[in-house]
């Protein structure tokens, strides 16, 4: 277990003029954000939530004040919402939280690519990108093995991230 920030939610745009915000969870049941109590933003403010419905919740500082208006409600948008990695359950074998992956070294054929600094996922694939720029696909296919207690990660880049004539055979024209 460790005392690492999970990042659980993000906060969205302004909800009407009392400063409630729209927030998107990164679990399952939007509604066990609440259980969490207290999550710190990426700018290191404290804040609990209560939900409304669809999605809009009041926001309340560590001072138990709720937010002003829509201007203080516009200024929080985009910050993520974290809460400490030992009040999430531990993942099951062969899972694990996308927090996990970063710092690890990513290697091909025993070569360093980098090191893995974010997770990406906009609904169409995840993909990992590296403190070198590149970004892979995170599939089976390019990612075939995961080894946390080395930090390491095993790529095998596709044709489309590395180009076909660095792919081709050696000796061959490309």
């Amino acid at each position: 277990m460790t005392d690492r920030l999970i990042q659980i939610g993000v906060i969205g745009r302004p909800h009407g003029v009392r400063g409630l915000v729209h927030v998107h969870s990164g679990v399952a049941d939007e509604a066990s954000l609440v259980s969490y109590g207290v999550l710190t933003d990426d700018h290191g403010d404290r804040w609990t939530l209560s939900w409304r419905s669809g999605g809009v919740a009041e926001l309340r500082d560590a001072q138990g004040n709720p937010l002003a208006d829509r201007t203080a409600a516009q200024a929080l948008v985009n910050r993520k919402l974290y809460v400490g990695r030992d009040m999430l359950p531990e993942p099951d074998e062969d899972e694990f939280y996308h927090s996990d992956l970063i710092g690890l070294d990513a290697v091909e054929d025993g070569a360093s690519l980098g090191r893995i600094v974010t997770v990406h996922d906009y609904g169409a694939g995840t993909s990992l990108e590296l403190d070198t720029g590149l970004i892979v696909p995170f599939t089976k296919v390019c990612v075939p093995e995961l080894d946390f207690p080395n930090r390491r990660a095993t790529i095998v880049r596709p044709i489309e991230v590395i180009g076909e004539e660095e792919h081709a055979p050696k000796g061959s024209a490309a």
